[in-house]
């Protein structure tokens, strides 16, 4: 339990806040109301980034404790009040033409005008989450070194095309070009642009990683410091958080309009996330269960395929949630059977 202590702690906190809330505005019903929703928001989010977890994890085992330390800490900051309070007022912002000051006033007294204003840029924000996600997925699946394969032969031929140059690229710019027939003429251009947003980022984060870790013609390794953690690495699972955030946040405001209370329960989910990140790291548990990854990087290929569905669709934010939690489920099975099947050869 004790890496979840600060989760609980920041829980309470966040919870007596809720019902401040919503006892100052409606009296005791009101702080009734706003606890419930706020734990409901608060395992909405568990449940959304609870592959998002397994991927930090499965990066940062390799981190030493300096870059660990930097992105429990300071990525907590920038997932939390920048990501799930900042990111949604700047859209806002920038599509309204108006100040963060002004949004800010809007978001406590005029919900429903925000909340307006946040969903109908819909489409941009799936497009760039759910481009940058795709990526994140298919450079999983088509990793012609990856030497465990989840659904065996299967998975295994299909490693075998990340021998082809820049394929995840073209297969996710593709499902971009695809994702266009879904959203109306006006929209096209600026959805299309929010999609290579969310390739180019990746591309360049990836790029940067790359470029860090590559041995200099003299023979030293520049790279070392980076592959055990890197500005390359924290750059990529803070985008990695953003993109996961994006779901959570637009899904809120389907369950409640009151900025506050949005803030507040995405706050707790995302201190549990970033905890169980903790615990998977330093219990070893991708280790000891090794499909869990292959699990996370599946649900998060499924994410991607709803954020991009969602540009014009409007898919149930449970379903996104229990589909993550079902693949996590079925890896961890298929983790359980081949460690009993080992020590039965062994």
């Amino acid at each position: 339990m004790k890496h979840f202590r600060v989760s609980f702690i920041v829980s309470f906190i966040c919870l007596a806040v809720a019902g401040w809330w919503g006892y100052q505005h409606t009296g005791w019903g009101g702080a009734l109301t706003a606890l419930g929703i706020a734990v409901i928001l608060a395992v909405m989010e568990v449940s959304l980034s609870f592959d998002n977890a397994v991927v930090n994890a499965s990066v940062l085992k390799t981190w030493d404790a300096f870059w660990k330390k930097l992105f429990l800490g300071v990525g907590i900051i920038i997932a939390v009040f920048g990501m799930r309070l900042l990111f949604p007022l700047v859209i806002v912002a920038v599509a309204a033409d108006i100040s963060l000051a002004e949004v800010w006033t809007l978001a406590l007294n005029d919900p429903k005008a925000y909340s307006m204003h946040l969903t109908n840029h819909h489409a941009e924000v799936a497009a760039f989450g759910g481009a940058f996600l795709l990526l994140v997925f298919l450079n999983f699946l088509l990793d012609k070194e990856k030497e465990t394969h989840w659904l065996g032969n299967f998975e295994k031929k299909l490693g075998s095309l990340g021998k082809m140059s820049s394929v995840s690229v073209m297969v996710t710019i593709g499902a971009l070009l695809a994702c266009l027939g879904m959203v109306d003429e006006g929209q096209k251009l600026i959805v299309l642009i929010a999609g290579l947003w969310g390739v180019l980022i990746y591309v360049a984060v990836d790029g940067l990683s790359s470029l860090l870790e590559a041995e200099e013609e003299g023979g030293t390794n520049v790279g070392d410091m980076v592959k055990r953690g890197g500005i390359g690495g924290f750059l990529y699972l803070e985008v990695l958080d953003a993109s996961f955030s994006f779901d959570g946040v637009i899904g809120a405001f389907a369950i409640t309009n009151d900025v506050v209370i949005i803030m507040l329960g995405l706050a707790i989910g995302a201190m549990f996330v970033r905890s169980l990140t903790i615990f998977l790291v330093e219990k070893g548990t991708l280790d000891e269960f090794v499909y869990l990854e292959h699990g996370a990087h599946y649900a998060i290929g499924i994410l991607a395929v709803i954020m991009l569905l969602s540009i014009k669709y409007h898919i149930p934010e449970i379903f996104t949630g229990l589909i993550g939690v079902a693949f996590i489920g079925a890896s961890l099975w298929s983790s359980i059977r081949y460690k009993k099947q080992a020590l039965a050869a062994a």
